[in-house]
């Protein structure tokens, strides 16, 4: 339940309605809330603050907020708009789950209300003079927080869209996921078994990316009916009607489990990153290729994208990996390989790189620091991902000199790479 309702609200905060309209909300309550003071009976001990001060400095806010909000609103499409641009269309969702900026324009729209609803109170005499009191130290407070968040907002939006602040963003959002998945590496279930004898296969129905699993259905499911069930399509996998989605082993009598099975996947028409640690791979992958395309032709982005997976791959082989527990023991669930890692970060990359000798280059120390990782599976990997890369950049660069100065230095690293 908790991770549904996570995963619920992190699809919330990817609406920038979702923080203006509870924004609102609290502003409207707080307007409201100074008129219960005048039950602390305290007029005798509180300064007169005089009307005309206090409608002043309302007016002030309510005739400035909503021309800045305004402008925040353009500022922020403009950005969204570069980042589509300049990185690609996919990370569109997490610049616009920024949380500055959609602090920012919360606190700009909700300052705005409150200053509404506290002049239409005011001038209809709806507070005494502790309540008065109390809405003029609420005014200067929400000024001051305006204030403090518009100064930290136009720095943020400074950046914002721009190609190393979205590679940076990328970047957190697939840690984050890296972490959440070696946490739980079958995401809570079991590890696949074999020697079962009866095996049913559940199809999708609808078509999309797997976005979660509901892994406790699954198992309500095999305790009810005394199963295993076999997960197929991790998340982040295209299904379509007729795409397996998982095996059920041992039930006496498959009729009708079909649509129960199905109702545990969760299928949208994009990836997210909450159970899908590959797809921050994918979206730095597309942002190379994009920077290296002939119209950008910008290598230095490419390099620090590499560099960017070199930390992603260190963190996902450290070596401190804790015992998960086992929270759905009938529930049989893939692990992530490091092939289909390697293949989502580095094919694209070798292939589009292939022509330019700096991004030929990072990406053979980039195999070559990773290959000193403690990982058998990695060692491999970098070992045949290296060889492709180096392959196709010979027949890439064209340049004699440029193809042994590429090879002198595979030489130097690891020789196993060249077999000619």
């Amino acid at each position: 339940m908790g991770n549904r309702i996570q995963f619920v609200l992190n699809r919330l905060r990817e609406r920038l309605w979702f923080k203006p309209i509870g924004m609102c909300l609290i502003s409207v309550f707080f307007a409201l809330m100074a008129k219960n003071s005048s039950y602390l009976d305290i007029n005798d001990h509180v300064p007169n603050i005089s009307l005309e001060t206090l409608e002043t400095l309302l007016s002030i806010i309510s005739n400035s907020m909503l021309v800045i909000a305004t402008f925040s609103v353009a500022s922020m499409l403009s950005s969204y708009t570069l980042a589509s641009n300049t990185a690609t269309p996919r990370s569109f969702d997490l610049i616009i789950a920024d949380d500055v900026t959609q602090n920012a324009l919360s606190a700009f729209i909700g300052a705005f209300i409150f200053s509404i609803v506290s002049l239409i109170a005011l001038k209809n005499n709806f507070y005494d003079k502790t309540g008065i009191f109390v809405l003029f130290i609420i005014t200067l407070t929400t000024f001051g927080i305006v204030i403090l968040t518009f100064v930290r907002w136009v720095d943020r939006v400074a950046r914002l869209g721009h190609l190393g602040p979205t590679i940076n963003k990328v970047e957190v959002a697939t840690k984050k996921a890296f972490q959440k998945r070696l946490q739980n590496p079958t995401l809570g279930g079991i590890k696949i078994k074999t020697g079962f004898v009866e095996k049913y296969t559940v199809y999708g129905s609808e078509i999309g990316h797997i976005q979660r699993i509901e892994m406790s259905g699954l198992q309500k499911f095999a305790k009810e009916h005394d199963c295993f069930i076999e997960v197929v399509a991790l998340p982040g996998t295209f299904v379509s009607p007729g795409y397996p989605l998982a095996h059920i082993y041992n039930m006496e009598s498959f009729d009708g489990c079909d649509e129960c099975i199905q109702k545990t996947f969760t299928i949208g028409r994009c990836r997210t990153f909450d159970e899908d640690p590959c797809y921050g791979l994918v979206l730095l992958s597309e942002i190379a290729c994009r920077s290296l395309s002939p119209g950008v032709n910008d290598s230095g982005t490419a390099v620090d994208v590499i560099k960017s997976m070199i930390r992603l791959f260190v963190l996902w082989n450290k070596s401190d990996k804790k015992e998960t527990t086992i929270e759905y023991d009938r529930i049989m669930v893939p692990e992530i390989t490091i092939s289909s890692m390697f293949n989502d970060s580095f094919r694209a990359i070798s292939r589009d790189g292939a022509g330019d000798l700096s991004v030929s280059i990072w990406l053979q120390k980039a195999f070559y620091s990773l290959s000193k990782l403690e990982c058998p599976e990695i060692q491999k990997a970098c070992l045949e991902y290296a060889r492709d890369s180096y392959l196709c950049s010979k027949k890439t660069l064209g340049i004699e000199c440029d193809v042994d100065i590429l090879s002198d230095m595979v030489k130097k690293m690891n020789d196993k790479v060249i077999c000619d």
